[in-house]
């Protein structure tokens, strides 16, 4: 089992050994995050100004409103009613003939 001493000197030797590399590397990659971090908030804004992007959630939000009207009770019983008199007054248009 190394020692406490013993770690201590492999972290000196690697801070050594690394010396303007590691700081080379971290510089590179912070870098290209920095990039990639750029060209996704450049994408998110250009999708946010996109027409398609509008078209498509103004469709997805009268789409989601007449299912929410279709499953209430109420319409349900608004469209057997409507069903009904629509029926009788073509049942009484017949008769008229």
């Amino acid at each position: 089992v190394p020692s406490f001493a013993g770690m201590n000197n492999q972290y000196v030797r690697r801070e050594v050994f690394c010396g303007n590399t590691c700081h080379e590397l971290k510089r590179f990659w912070e870098r290209e995050i920095g990039k990639q971090t750029y060209y996704r908030q450049t994408e998110e804004y250009r999708l946010g100004k996109s027409a398609l992007r509008k078209l498509r959630e103004g469709w997805r939000q009268r789409l989601e409103a007449k299912l929410r009207l279709q499953n209430s009770p109420d319409e349900t019983k608004k469209r057997a009613n409507a069903g009904r008199e629509h029926l009788a007054s073509l049942t009484q248009e017949d008769s008229k003939h």
